[in-house]
């Protein structure tokens, strides 16, 4: 049960981070899950295990490396497109 917490989290940190950055992730729900747990796992080695955690998530540091994860991707994809 605790790994679909962490999926929904995950979920949720990679659609925060989406909305913050005001850029779309490609594989929409799928991407977002990517995105937050990916960021989760840069963002709690870049600032620690701080703040709350859900789910076996910590929220901000996973928020701080999804917003990082997007603005790397999406620097990617424009350098890719053009």
């Amino acid at each position: 049960m605790s790994f679909i917490i962490m999926l929904i989290v995950g979920g949720l940190i990679g659609w925060v981070a989406g909305m913050i950055m005001g850029k779309d992730l490609p594989g929409g729900i799928i991407g977002n899950i990517i995105a937050g747990l990916i960021g989760s796992a840069i963002g709690s080695r870049i600032f620690g295990m701080w703040g709350p955690v859900w789910g076996g998530v910590p929220i901000f540091p996973a928020l701080l490396g999804a917003i990082i994860l997007i603005f790397i991707v999406s620097l990617i994809l424009r350098v890719i497109r053009k």
